[in-house]
């Protein structure tokens, strides 16, 4: 290597320098003229010495290129990522207020900023935002949403509907709302939105629903779904409800995907389907000695293992994506509830707009 690099350099000397020299005796009285053929020629030479010396040529190589550290790729978000830290959630405690005892108003009475994600690095580079009534109306344009379940499903329908109706228009159907163990239906005309809340607190309530989705080969673009406390509470047996839990699985992949050919003259789209999970339960504070036998801690955790066990959820290889109630309860802690079981109206509006983001990242859509 060194051998060809000296031979090249006495080549240069000899074949460019003693010319240069010589022709310098000549133009010795016009020094500019001399200085300005030493000059290239000399830039010549290096050209040709170049390749001789890998860290020269590398490092002029590399200085009009970009470092892979700073492409476009290595800034891109990981979705399946970002759904995993939806549930990523701070409460504001001073700014909520538990006053009341009743179901409607324990959840009830809470500021705008009661609530936020985490500002962690993975959670900001998500991106996750409080979609506004405007960005929630464009989103569900044209949709029919079923919502089926017991009082937690009930509670996260008010949550969507307060985003969607606004404060005056919602306290016009509130009663309506918590009429208990009751169905109800809105059409919001404004946006051609159908929602349709469902009193199903047993599983085999919401298998009954599915199949006549089946029957009727009309489904609901978004499904929400989720029971477990009234079984707790009244059949008490984490077996059995594992059980349902399997056979609605099997009827749900059945529903998935629905075909894209058309029924009845309209195209038919794929659902999107969510599990909302049971809450944190603080027996202590549960409001009667029934409650307080048959809903503990070891119940909720065979109620949940069983759920997990029926690959229902998208985390254990099911279709439904998780709303996770559970985690965002237990963040909010006992500050938000009075009776152990329902909470301050904050966590369903967070797991309303983890909704909405869920659905964003699926349909890959940007505010």
């Amino acid at each position: 290597m060194w051998g060809a690099v000296q031979l090249g350099v006495l080549a240069a000397f000899l074949v460019v320098f003693v010319p240069v020299g010589m022709a310098g005796w000549h133009l010795s009285r016009n020094k500019m003229l001399f200085f300005s053929c030493a000059l290239f020629i000399t830039l010549a030479v290096c050209v040709h010495l170049t390749p001789y010396f890998p860290s020269v040529s590398s490092m002029l190589s590399s200085s009009g290129s970009v470092p892979l550290s700073s492409s476009s790729s290595s800034s891109m978000v990981n979705l399946d990522s970002c759904i995993s830290l939806l549930h990523q959630v701070a409460f504001d405690f001073q700014e909520l207020n538990n006053e009341n005892s009743s179901v409607e108003n324990t959840v009830r009475s809470s500021s705008e900023k009661s609530w936020k994600w985490i500002e962690s690095e993975p959670v900001v580079q998500c991106d996750f935002q409080k979609l506004s009534k405007s960005h929630a109306s464009d989103l569900f344009n044209g949709s029919w949403v079923v919502v089926a379940g017991d009082s937690q499903a009930r509670l996260f329908v008010v949550s969507l509907l307060e985003l969607l109706l606004g404060e005056s228009e919602m306290e016009m159907i509130r009663g309506d709302l918590f009429k208990r163990h009751s169905d109800y239906n809105i059409l919001i005309d404004e946006i051609g939105m159908k929602l349709d809340f469902i009193w199903a607190p047993y599983v085999s309530n919401l298998t009954d629903l599915v199949l006549g989705f089946e029957e009727k080969k009309s489904y609901p673009d978004v499904f929400v779904i989720g029971t477990g406390l009234w079984d707790m509470l009244h059949i008490n047996n984490a077996t059995d409800y594992g059980v349902s839990l399997k056979l609605l699985t099997d009827l749900v992949v059945l529903l998935l995907p629905v075909p894209s050919d058309f029924v009845n003259d309209r195209a038919v789209r794929s659902p999107n389907f969510f599990w909302l999970g049971m809450p944190k339960l603080i027996n202590s504070m549960l409001n009667t000695d029934e409650k307080r036998k048959k809903m503990t801690d070891v119940m909720w955790q065979a109620y949940t293992d069983e759920l997990y066990s029926s690959k229902l959820l998208r985390q254990s290889g099911g279709p439904l994506l998780l709303l996770d109630i559970h985690s965002l309860s237990n963040n909010c802690g006992a500050h938000c509830t009075t009776d152990g079981m329902h909470y301050h109206e904050v966590v369903y509006e967070a797991a309303v707009h983890v909704m909405l983001n869920g659905l964003l990242i699926e349909s890959n859509q940007k505010l």
